[in-house]
């Protein structure tokens, strides 16, 4: 016979789950026992659920499967939701398998009693409690599907009398259903997106993670519109190297050139892109929004044609509707300017810039005690890191020297919070994408707040044999929240990080470590690293008043850093 926990797993296992993450304990025990005795799947217990929910989340975001987590009674199951709604935000399938107290005491305010169904309620696209064997295998077939169909996190509560009760001998095997087959937008709107872009004099594109298994068919479509692509920081995957049209990001992490992209055109093209800061976007525009998701149309800014589509198919079926030989101002005057913007942010990277007349001048004002530029660190991580490394980002000033400095070419993937913007996010990616492949390298960009928030899963990679590498941009402050409050004129108050020696506590946890200071040393420092078998940290000295100025900063905003600045002055120098 089979109990409920031998036939969640095996039906997981079954259908190519290679890892579960989590905490073991009281109502779960079943299931890990039952994970204990299936060759087929890994289970990697970690020191927090949340990196559990985070890791199960990349997992799916990596490879399209179900990415799994567990979180037993009450506080096990709480600690997932952090991670929980990243997916959710991500759009990740994940299942989140959760311990409840005995059937019996539902509703007694039992120890540890949290109402499951209540706590999920908001992140769940499914969230079922099952209540006795024969609502299996049904309940967890509609958890998958769900999840898939969705693409969110759907919850299975399992009571603790249950998991080691036996289902029924005749009991099938769960079928999950297969995934939906991508379409093209319908015909009478490809026909009315195609007058519009043809009666267009200008055309900019905005270019999502959706369209970026699409790299041929949108770059036709930019050939064609004579278009330069503004790339979201998701779309950089698959659609930046080697990409005559795009220009970078928009947004805080942005440039001068998409500024003015988006200024000069007279139609902006939305593909596969919920891109949510409506403030960065044109007004007065016509406006076409390509998105898989309905619901996704016209929510940022005001939409003239909507494409309900794939972006693959639909571009394909709208590129013969095309007329060929706009004028390529727009895209050349755009791409004059991004590649002038990259010439002076080079300068930056350069670990000698200090050391030069305009950088000694420079370093007096914002970086008075020699630390390194992180964007040093960012371009020589660009320089050595494999052409199918994987990167991920802590939310926060990593993520904009990660957007400017490294370049997604080759089957490089890249992973962040970048939807709900969490802390504490890239380690415990980088451990889900490890997992996945130990002999692939993948490379975890850290700050310090981000790591020290959940440092005891650093052991994890330890444990568990990941030889991630973890660089940690050691500025010793929370630093977009440093630039947040200067931004508004305000003095910094309450960012700054009383960090340890980090290198030294992760080499006492069991990660070999290297504390770098002077910039002359980066680069040795990230060979050394990137070449080591098994986890590695990188404890990098940064510049704390390194400034990543918006774009094309307001009057408002260059007075805010002003103002921030002095009193900062008169206060701590």
């Amino acid at each position: 016979m089979t109990d409920i926990a031998e036939l969640i797993v095996g039906a997981l296992a079954e259908h190519g789950v290679e890892q579960v993450w989590g905490v073991v304990g009281d109502a779960l025990n079943p299931v890990t026992d039952a994970i204990r005795r299936n060759d087929g799947v890994e289970w990697i217990g970690v020191r927090h659920e949340e990196v559990a929910a985070f890791a199960a989340g990349a997992q799916a975001q990596l490879t399209g499967r179900i990415g799994v987590c567990m979180g037993t009674v009450g506080p096990g199951s709480i600690h997932l939701l952090n991670g929980l709604y990243d997916a959710k935000k991500s759009h990740a399938p994940v299942l989140a398998l959760c311990g409840q107290v005995p059937s019996p005491e539902l509703g007694s305010d039992f120890f540890q009693e949290v109402d499951n169904d209540v706590l999920f309620a908001d992140v769940a696209v499914f969230n079922e409690t099952v209540t006795s064997p024969a609502q299996l295998p049904g309940l967890l077939e509609q958890a998958v599907n769900t999840a898939y169909a969705e693409q969110g996190v759907a919850v299975l509560t399992l009571p603790g009398d249950l998991g080691s009760q036996e289902v029924g001998k005749d009991t099938t095997a769960p079928r999950f259903a297969p995934r939906a087959e991508q379409a093209a937008a319908p015909e009478a709107q490809l026909d009315a997106a195609a007058t519009a872009l043809n009666d267009a004099g200008k055309v900019t594109l905005l270019v999502g993670c959706g369209a970026r298994a699409d790299r041929d068919a949108v770059l036709e479509l930019a050939e064609v519109l004579q278009a330069p692509m503004v790339l979201t920081l998701k779309g950089k995957e698959g659609l930046e190297a080697e990409n005559p049209y795009q220009i970078g990001q928009s947004g805080l992490i942005g440039n001068p050139a998409t500024k003015e992209a988006f200024d000069d055109c007279d139609t902006l093209f939305l593909l596969g892109t919920d891109f949510p800061y409506r403030d960065w976007l044109p007004s007065d525009k016509t406006v076409i929004q390509l998105d898989q998701r309905a619901g996704h149309i016209g929510r940022r800014t005001a939409v003239t044609h909507a494409l309900v589509g794939h972006v693959g198919p639909t571009v394909r079926a709208l590129l013969p509707r095309l007329r060929a030989g706009k004028k390529g101002k727009h895209l050349q005057k755009a791409a004059s300017a991004y590649r002038e913007w990259r010439e002076e942010q080079a300068k930056l990277a350069d670990p000698g810039h200090d050391r030069t007349l305009l950088g000694r001048l420079r370093g007096k004002a914002d970086n008075p005690d020699h630390r390194i530029r992180p964007e040093a660190v960012a371009a020589a991580l660009n320089r050595h890191a494999a052409d199918d490394a994987i990167f991920t980002s802590d939310t926060g000033m990593a993520t904009v020297w990660l957007s400017r400095f490294i370049e997604l070419r080759g089957t490089r993937r890249l992973l962040g919070s970048y939807n709900l913007g969490s802390m504490a996010n890239a380690m415990p990616q980088a451990l889900g994408a490890q997992a996945l492949d130990r002999s692939r390298q993948v490379i975890a960009n850290c700050g310090d707040g981000g790591l020290t928030m959940l440092l005891g899963d650093l052991r994890t990679a330890v444990t568990h044999r990941l030889p991630v590498t973890f660089v940690v941009y050691d500025n010793g402050r929370l630093g977009m929240v440093k630039l947040e409050q200067e931004q508004g004129g305000l003095p910094e108050f309450g960012t700054e990080l009383d960090n340890p020696d980090l290198a030294a506590v992760a080499e006492a946890m069991g990660v070999p470590a290297r504390r770098v200071t002077g910039a002359a040393d980066v680069d040795d420092a990230v060979r050394t690293a990137l070449a080591t078998d098994g986890p590695y940290l990188l404890d990098m000295v940064t510049n704390p008043d390194e400034i990543a100025l918006p774009p094309k900063a307001t009057p408002g905003q260059a007075w805010g850093f002003a103002i921030a600045k002095s009193k900062e002055f008169l206060q701590s120098r």
